[in-house]
């Protein structure tokens, strides 16, 4: 933590931010997060479990701990990304603004870039203190064939300043993932072997 800029080159660290639910994470995740890192040179991607979506869901998630586990297995592979536990460590339900106003200040003279999905940018408007955001850190979402946030600007002030990526279309959703576990079909194309052994040691979505 609190990582300064790079001594062997003056220049400030370049590091992503990626929080979700993961439960579970799969390689539709890892795919466009890697596109990201590699268009924008990042040298470090924090992957964020949420400890508890802010929002109402039909679907109780995994165990924080497990999914934890499961995003850990899921990123081992490359080694610029790494898992941070700080939304499990607060505790409660998980804000973005919370997460990146304290990350803000454990990396100090660091330049700090939020990714976000399209959908995930199409809503917002209704963030927490989104305006806040965007001067915390460069806002980057991902654009990918049929859906394209580019397209769909919400109103926040600041928003001009956002940045869109484009990525490859993976077809994959944690919905899908949870389906096929229990509809016991193989998901060795869905997510990664250490992420599937995690799912099926701990008897996860009816496994």
């Amino acid at each position: 933590m609190g990582q300064n800029p790079d001594a062997s080159t003056g220049l400030s660290l370049r590091i992503g931010l990626f929080g979700g639910t993961f439960d579970p994470p799969h390689r539709g995740h890892t795919a466009v997060v890697a596109d990201v890192a590699d268009v924008l040179e990042l040298d470090q991607v924090l992957w964020i479990p949420a400890n508890q979506p802010p929002y109402n869901s039909l679907t109780v998630p995994a165990p924080v701990a497990l999914r934890i586990e499961m995003t850990r297995a899921a990123v081992e592979a490359d080694l610029r990304f790494e898992v941070s536990e700080i939304e499990a460590e607060r505790g409660g339900a998980s804000y973005t603004v919370e997460t990146v106003r304290a990350l803000r200040e454990s990396y100090p003279g660091t330049i700090l870039f939020l990714i976000i999905g399209t959908d995930q940018f199409l809503e917002f408007n209704a963030w927490r203190s989104p305006e806040e955001l965007l001067h915390l850190a460069k806002l980057v979402v991902m654009d990918r064939d049929g859906l394209r946030g580019r397209d769909h600007i919400p109103d926040v002030e600041g928003v001009e300043k956002v940045q869109f990526v484009d990525v490859r279309r993976v077809d994959i959703s944690s919905t899908d993932v949870r389906a096929a576990v229990r509809d016991k079909r193989d998901v060795s194309a869905l997510v990664p072997t250490g992420v599937a052994e995690i799912i099926f040691r701990e008897g996860l979505y009816g496994s």
